[in-house]
């Protein structure tokens, strides 16, 4: 199925390109998503009028997610979570966890989807976590997890 892209997405295109990718992904996740419009004659002309307008929403996105980079950039958040006697925690550490102390340590809004922990998270230490902040802006922070002391 041919779409026309509204925004660069990572791996995909950028705005105004016209590609061709699976019905389900067009219609579950592109179009649905105002990420994409189906490539009708009628589409391509009206994403050939506003391609100047996405383009200058794309460089904000960009300036916005390079502000979010230098302030969380080379930082360790700290997570306490509930754990065994042999460093394993109770369940494993979630990206909504992490867009929460985010938000709450640097009031920085994150979606949790764009966080990617590049290994589960499920005892004590140190992980490396990647945040994908814009198609062409990625930064990777460290989530340091320390036992919570129970309260008798």
């Amino acid at each position: 199925m041919k779409v026309i892209l509204l925004e660069n997405i990572r791996k995909i295109g950028s705005i105004g390109e016209i590609i061709d990718v699976k019905r389900g992904f067009a219609r579950n996740y592109l179009i649905s998503k105002k990420k994409a419009l189906f490539a009708s004659k009628e589409n391509i002309k009206q994403v050939e009028i506003k391609k100047q307008e996405l383009n200058k929403k794309d460089q904000d996105k960009k300036k916005e997610a390079k502000a979010i980079q230098e302030k969380i950039k080379n930082k360790t958040f700290e997570i306490k979570k509930l754990s065994t006697e042999n460093k394993e925690l109770y369940g494993s550490v979630k990206p909504t966890e992490i867009s929460k102390v985010l938000e709450d340590k640097e009031n920085i809004k994150i979606n949790p989807s764009l966080i990617q922990p590049v290994k589960e998270i499920k005892s004590l230490g140190n992980f490396n976590v990647n945040i994908n902040l814009h198609s062409e802006i990625q930064e990777q922070i460290v989530i340091k997890v320390v036992p919570q002391e129970e309260t008798n």
